[in-house]
């Protein structure tokens, strides 16, 4: 039992386990927002009003455009601009310069931004003749998106939205490199850069750091597969997302 306790390995394990739940926390509390966001302006973007297609377009380059990076330093400097003036004399400064806030407030918008376009491209490509033979039985344009359009979307866009939220996931690791770091808010790669600067032992820190990553990428790759195989329950290609590599073709 001493040896466990005194293997490097085990010891970093236990100790990179509670910052690996702020990541979690930051993606948990993006993903259920920047989903309907994204499907809001893949809509907006398909829409044949001109100002909601404009906006929903320009949100879309915004965001894609420019480095997650600098959309968390932009939006807290805001909050700092804004904090003498606003956020403080409404009594929200705690909330408004807290990263637990902020963290998942740009994550939500950048993801959107992402997964819209994802979605936009699904949406374009949905078989027309299902649309028409909708149209065809009389149904209006919520029974027809219900129906014929909203099914197909999701089924093509899932497997690239599955490797976005993957990717959101990642992109957590940018959020303490930007925002400050209040009492022992520290994540994954925040903790194994304070573990390195004690014994400079980089390959231990940061492999474990990256194990954990692993991990809960393959749980995100394994749950966002049972949810693939739901919506393709009904066609021959209901098989999943391979996780395995095609060596022999």
């Amino acid at each position: 039992m001493e040896t466990l306790v005194t293997n490097p390995v085990i010891q970093d394990i236990i100790t990179l386990a509670r910052p690996a739940l702020f990541n979690i926390y930051f993606a948990l509390a993006s993903i259920p927002l920047g989903f309907p966001l994204a499907i809001l302006l893949a809509l907006g973007k398909d829409s044949t009003n001109h100002l909601l297609s404009w906006f929903s377009r320009s949100f879309i380059y915004a965001f894609r455009g420019s480095p997650l990076f600098i959309q968390f330093f932009m939006f807290y400097s805001m909050s700092l601009a804004l904090n003498p003036t606003v956020w403080k004399p409404w009594g929200l400064d705690w909330l408004m310069l807290n990263p637990l806030f902020i963290g998942p407030l740009v994550l939500v918008l950048n993801t959107s931004a992402y997964s819209a376009e994802i979605f936009y491209g699904a949406l374009r490509a949905v078989p027309r003749g299902e649309v028409e033979a909708a149209r065809a039985m009389g149904m209006g344009k919520w029974q027809v998106f219900r129906t014929a359009i909203w099914p197909n979307m999701l089924r093509l866009g899932w497997p690239a939205y599955t490797n976005e939220v993957v990717f959101l996931f990642h992109a957590t690791a940018l959020v303490y490199f930007t925002l400050p770091v209040i009492n022992e808010q520290k994540d994954l790669m925040n903790k194994a850069g304070e573990l390195f600067q004690k014994d400079y032992n980089v390959f231990l820190h940061y492999s474990v750091a990256a194990g954990y990553f692993l991990l809960i990428s393959m749980i995100i790759f394994l749950l966002f597969n049972r949810i693939y195989r739901y919506l393709t329950r009904h066609t021959r290609t209901g098989r999943g997302i391979k996780l395995k590599p095609n060596y022999l073709r």
